[in-house]
């Protein structure tokens, strides 16, 4: 089984940046797709950004598309999510995600870390 754990959140003001990290146990990473995902409070938890196993191909949401970059390393089985020019709108939990392919990442992913806080104040 994969266990996910995402670390890196916390409080800053608009327009700062973060870096989100999720750390992923076993071996055969990078036949896993992986993805991040936010909810707010009221909100449905909705997409943000996805990668492929080998970190060649990357897919964002509109919200966050030319803020947010996702990466990858295999050698230390971890994903990462720099955010840039934050917004107070992107205050929510961050999940981080897995699944086989991309197409299953970005739809109902079958693991999932535990979360991590952001709080984007104005």
């Amino acid at each position: 089984q994969v266990h996910l754990v995402e670390s890196g959140g916390g409080l800053v003001q608009a327009g700062e940046s973060l870096r989100l990290s999720c750390a992923a146990s076993g071996r055969a990473f990078s036949r896993y797709a992986m993805g991040w995902f936010r909810q707010a409070p009221g909100k449905e938890r909705e997409f943000v950004a996805a990668i492929s196993g080998l970190g060649r191909n990357s897919y964002y949401a509109d919200s966050v598309k030319g803020r947010f970059t996702i990466s990858r390393d295999n050698t230390k089985n971890t994903v990462s999510l720099q955010m840039n020019s934050l917004k107070p709108e992107d205050t929510a939990v961050y999940y981080c995600a897995a699944d086989t392919t991309t197409t299953a990442v970005m739809g109902l992913p079958d693991y999932w870390g535990q979360g991590t806080q952001v709080t984007v104040s104005s």
